[in-house]
Order: C-alpha cells, then structure tokens, then sequence
C-alpha cells in the first residue's frame, strides 16, 4: 500500500533536546495519536537511556511503535525502517487513529517524504575490497577519495561515517556514475504549508544549554552502566548502534581511551554537532514548518499552534 506520508501522517521532529517529548504527548492526545519513533538509534533494544526512549507511563499514556526491534548487535537499514513504518501506519488508519512521528533522525523523515534511493545491489566483493581500504588507510582518507570522484555525496556523508562511504564509493566503482546524481530524483520537495511536518528548535545558546543538561541528566540515570552491561561478557555493539552518541564515547571510557571527565565533554561536543547537522537538513527540507521554543514551553500553546497549521493542510478539514 502506498503513502502519501506527508498528507498520511503528522511529524514532529527538531534537534536533541529541543523539547520534542512533553509536545508529542500532548499532540498525540490532541489528535488522538499514536506515536511512531523517528529515531533510528531507538530500535535497538537496551539502548535506553542515551537515545531518551519515551518512560513506561509515557507509553501507558500513548502508544508508541518502532521501538526496541532488534538487537544493538544487529543492523538495522532503512529500508528496514520503511517497511515497519508502513505496515504500523497502515495497522494505525484501520483503527481509526492518527499516525504521528516522532523523532530527530532527518534521514528517515527525507526517506518517508520524498522516497529512497535503492541503488543497485550491493557488490560485496567491491564493497569488501573498499572496507579492506580503509582499514589500512589514516582517518580521513577514504572519505577524501569519495570527495574527488563524488563531492557532492562527500559533503553529506560525515567523515567517520565509514559505511555510507564505502556504500557511495561501491556504487561509483560499479556504475561509474556519482551515487549523489543517481539520487537527484528524489530531491524535489513540497511546500510547507502542504505538508504537515513541525520542526522544533530554539537559539543556539538554548539548545547548547539544554543539550548540557540532558547529558548530565543521562549520565545521573545510569548511562554508563547501561554501556557497561550492553557490553559485558564479551558482547559488542554492531557497527551502527556503537556509533551512537554516547554510547561511543562510553565505551572509549569503558576501554580506558578516555577518562570520565574527557568522555563527558566528548559526548557534549559531538551532541552539539550532531544538533548542527540536524538543523542543516531540516532548512533543506521544503516541507518543513518550523515552529520556534524560548525558555520554559507552553506546550499547549505549542500544540494548538501545530494543530492549527496542520489542518489547515488538510482537504477533509
């Protein structure tokens, strides 16, 4: 069954720590919701506390899907994602219920609005031969030889991200074309104020500060203990999910690369950036209505504000 997710759906998303859970609960209520999880870190069972999954009386309140679906050992795609989000929205509008998502992975809400790009089938003996080069390569290095052949690619593709690189520069070797220019397809959005996908952010000092805060708060509710047990007896995290923010830098505390205080800066530091990156793919997203958070949030004043504007979007209104 096909979507059209942007007129199927509502989205709440916004960079972490911006304030997204306490206004999705009450949106959810207001729309008589369910909340689908936008948040490509949450599937991954026992990865709690630094992905923020909503509490258990959160859950009670409103039913949340697409969370704790694999393990943290396993990989998880998104096509994967797709499919998930299609089979629960789909399980959602037969009950009579809106679909809401919610979450800050912008990959995942560009995929849902504007469709994915498969690419060819994955050559694994290329593709092996190219992690075979980066292993043996300095940091950096792979990512600048996707740069020459594909910078476009290159400039959206983060420098540690090493299986998107590998992935880019697979698809360029097989096909001799840009895997950027074999994605062009699915860069056209729409306006607005014909979607109904809210985007909350804040100042920069703000969002600086409240990105402090929820470290601080997750790291006094026990995240390293939850890297700890994630880990013990031998067992690791997959590729993806030991890339999570936090629970990197943890485990290079765990490790004995970093001391307790070098991997709290750490962790605030790349949050910071993360935040940034987030922010630059939501202002390149058409679709997105941006809705601005000072200080203490009047969450119902918020709610109404998003429910104003997204009905307003809708025909059947």
């Amino acid at each position: 069954m096909a979507f059209d997710w942007a007129n199927d759906a509502w989205f709440l998303t916004g960079a972490t720590a911006v304030g997204k859970s306490r206004v999705s609960l009450a949106l959810a209520q207001k729309l008589g919701a369910e909340v689908i999880s936008l948040d490509s870190m949450a599937v991954y069972r026992g990865m709690d506390i630094g992905t923020a999954k909503p509490s258990k009386a959160d859950r009670e309140a409103v039913c949340h899907h697409l969370i704790d679906l694999v393990d943290p050992s396993d990989e998880f795609s998104v096509a994967q994602y797709v499919a998930h989000a299609e089979a629960v929205v789909a399980d959602i509008r037969r009950r009579d219920r809106v679909p809401l998502f919610v979450g800050g992975t912008p990959l995942y809400l560009k995929v849902l609005l504007r469709g994915m790009f498969d690419g060819p089938a994955a050559n694994w003996q290329l593709r092996q031969e190219i992690e075979q080069e980066a292993a043996e390569l300095d940091p950096g290095e792979l990512h600048q030889r996707l740069r020459q052949v594909d910078p476009l690619a290159a400039s959206q593709i983060h420098t540690n991200d090493t299986r998107r690189i590998v992935r880019a520069l697979e698809v360029f070797r097989a096909t001799g074309q840009p895997i950027s220019h074999q994605q062009m397809e699915f860069e056209d959005g729409r306006l607005a104020d014909e979607c109904r996908v809210f985007v909350l952010r804040r100042e920069r000092e703000e969002q600086h500060a409240r990105i402090d805060e929820r470290v601080d708060d997750m790291l006094a509710e026990g995240l390293v203990d939850e890297v700890r047990t994630l880990t013990s007896d031998g067992k690791e995290l997959g590729r993806t999910a030991s890339q999570a923010v936090g629970y990197h830098e943890v485990i290079e505390h765990l490790t004995g690369e970093a001391t307790y205080d070098q991997m709290v800066e750490k962790i605030r530091a790349r949050t910071r950036r993360f935040a940034k990156r987030q922010g630059t793919w939501y202002r390149s997203l058409s679709e997105c209505t941006f809705i601005d958070l000072i200080g203490k949030t009047d969450v119902d004043a918020v709610v109404e504000q998003i429910v104003a504007n997204g009905r307003a979007t809708d025909p059947k209104s």
